[in-house]
């Protein structure tokens, strides 16, 4: 079963959020930290993984991903903060 995950990056506690959606977490993080793509995660330096979720189908990851962008502010740092209240880099499974 594939896995897909919808990830939330930040540059510090409270910062800048990125939303993304992939196949392989780890290998995307990895691009990431490297800031091999240009674009918002690079010209933000938004690396640090502070929130996740996993789906077995990609279209579903997909409209979640979309409908967490069209959150406000406040609503995705409290999803984060539920989760994750120290805002601490997450590991990679």
């Amino acid at each position: 079963m594939e896995r897909y995950a919808v990830y939330f990056l930040a540059n510090r506690r409270r910062g800048t959020i990125y939303i993304g959606v992939t196949g392989n977490l780890p290998q995307r993080l990895g691009q990431h930290k490297a800031l091999a793509v240009a674009g918002f995660t690079r010209r933000y330096r938004v690396t640090t993984l502070v929130y996740a979720e996993w789906f077995s189908e990609v279209s579903d990851a997909i409209a979640r991903e979309k409908q967490l962008k069209g959150w406000n502010r406040e609503w995705k740092i409290k999803l984060v903060e539920a989760a994750n209240p120290d805002w601490r880099e997450l590991e990679t499974w």
